[in-house]
């Protein structure tokens, strides 16, 4: 099973900025399509941004021209450079490849409050 560990998440006021990573353990990193994932309370969780292993990017219209994904073949880790956070950024982030595994690391909680 593939363990991904996610770090970087706080508390930051609004119109801050957080960077998270994903450390992931798979020897087929560099092929995988990897994403940032949210879930807020009470929503479904949704895909904000993937890229490809030759880092083509997409982003959700939620989060587009503010989070910024990006890929370290080498250390094998996904990183989202959030900037400009709103209070309905607030959530916890996963990273998985996409589509998705059918299982979860723990995530990690960006709250984005004043």
């Amino acid at each position: 099973q593939v363990q991904l560990v996610e770090s970087g998440g706080g508390l930051v006021q609004p119109g801050g900025s957080l960077r998270l990573s994903c450390a992931v353990s798979s020897g087929f990193f560099r092929v995988l399509v990897m994403g940032w994932y949210r879930q807020a309370p009470g929503k479904q969780r949704e895909l904000v941004a993937d890229i490809s292993g030759d880092s083509s990017t997409n982003y959700s219209d939620s989060v587009k021209g503010r989070f910024t994904i990006s890929r370290d073949n080498d250390k094998n880790t996904v990183y989202l450079q959030m900037n400009s956070l709103k209070p309905e950024d607030t959530a916890v982030y996963y990273c998985n490849k996409s589509p998705s595994f059918n299982y979860w690391g723990q995530g990690t909680q960006v709250t984005v409050s004043s």
